[in-house]
């Protein structure tokens, strides 16, 4: 009994993790999360650009023209608050069965540390392609 816990509190026995192994691993933690708290924002747009796309995709837009198009977007962004996408970036083709079909591409770059920056590119369609 007593060799037992001897050989339990033997310091070549323990092991576990070391402060510069937490440290390591703590920093990793922060910097991912850094990464998620800059790149939230543009998501959440593109969210809202989708959703103003597929909701003018139910008006009548074959009725309408390009200019009436690009500007009902602007009324919509502006209240969705996006700020990133504006009716001149938009480009309006026919669909296969003749309705006019809204797309936008575009690009965003978000600094995250210093000279280290992401660029997130984003496409959206308002016929869910």
């Amino acid at each position: 009994m007593r060799n037992q816990s001897v050989e339990l509190r033997s310091p070549n026995r323990q092991s576990g993790a070391t402060l510069l192994g937490m440290l390591f691993i703590g920093g990793l933690i922060v910097f991912a999360a850094m990464i998620v708290m800059k790149i939230t924002p543009a998501y959440t747009e593109f969210m809202s650009v989708k959703k103003v796309l597929v909701a003018m995709r139910q008006e009548q837009l074959a009725s309408m023209t390009n200019k009436e198009i690009k500007d009902s977007f602007d009324k919509r962004a502006n209240i969705a608050y996006i700020d990133t996408v504006k009716g001149s970036d938009l480009l309006i083709e026919k669909g296969v069965d003749g309705q006019p079909v809204i797309v936008v591409d575009y690009q965003i770059v978000k600094p995250i540390i210093g000279n280290v920056s992401v660029l997130i590119d984003f496409s959206a369609r308002s016929d869910g392609k």
